[in-house]
């Protein structure tokens, strides 16, 4: 049985990880992003689970005013070095996704990358999103996800507890439109994609238990399983797929 994490405990010790990680300052993905919500001259933005800023930093070249939110002060001391250095303007403040400390309607656009799958209740962080955005606002959510497929779900959130004590759950396309939609919202994009990543980029910052557990538990995978995983093994180093989320979806104006 492994005892759960903080996120702040988990992150605080990973911050300056995060900060180089190729995973998530991958500007072409950024870009992505960036291009699919077309923000506005005018627009407020917040990136809730801001991490050590490379969201934020993204949307506010294209913004009037980007604001990131985190629970760990470790992780935006990290942001606002790299704030610094790319001469960007974005305020950070401390604070909970399930207790956003900004007004009702305050934002016309809100991100969250890389995050949700930390969150203990997701759906108070949803509608915590939902409240600050503006009739009319748009939710732009990227993260960690899943096939739908029994086997994989539950194998791959097994996989990320072992990385990561502080990993909730990894949810599925269809938990997301529906959990969305149950708020009001307006899905008019969802897509998934796939990382073939080596196991040694995945399992960074485990202990050597957690990693021999995962490496236990991909041996023992079914050939179903294999499969849809895609597991391989080159060279001694094992990879297998990573499945991600995108979605936007819109505050009904009304």
């Amino acid at each position: 049985m492994i005892d759960s994490a903080r996120p702040q405990d988990v992150f605080s010790q990973r911050a300056a990880f995060y900060a180089t990680s190729q995973t998530h300052s991958d500007v072409s993905q950024l870009g992505g992003l960036v291009a699919l919500a077309a923000p506005q001259a005018d627009w407020r933005v917040l990136d809730v689970g801001a991490g050590t800023g490379h969201t934020a930093l993204a949307f506010a070249p294209h913004a009037a005013h980007t604001v990131g939110v985190d629970l760990t002060r470790e992780m935006l001391t990290q942001a606002r070095l790299l704030q610094r250095e790319r001469g960007q303007m974005v305020s950070w403040v401390l604070g909970d996704a399930e207790a956003l400390p900004v007004s009702d309607a305050s934002f016309d656009l809100v991100t969250c990358r890389r995050a949700a799958h930390h969150y203990v209740h997701i759906e108070r962080a949803i509608d915590e999103m939902v409240r600050v955005l503006k009739p009319g606002g748009l939710a732009l959510i990227d993260d960690r996800s899943v096939p739908e497929d029994d086997d994989v779900d539950a194998l791959m959130n097994q996989l990320d507890i072992w990385h990561d004590h502080s990993h909730v759950r990894e949810y599925r396309a269809s938990e997301w439109a529906d959990m969305l939609q149950a708020r009001g919202l307006l899905v008019d994009h969802l897509e998934m994609y796939i990382q073939h990543r080596p196991l040694s980029t995945f399992a960074h910052g485990a202990s050597d238990e957690d990693v021999a557990a995962i490496r236990e538990r991909l041996a023992l995978a079914t050939p179903h399983e294999r499969d849809l995983l895609a597991l391989d093994e080159r060279d001694g180093e094992l990879s297998f797929n990573n499945w991600y989320l995108c979605i936007k979806a819109a505050k009904c104006a009304g």
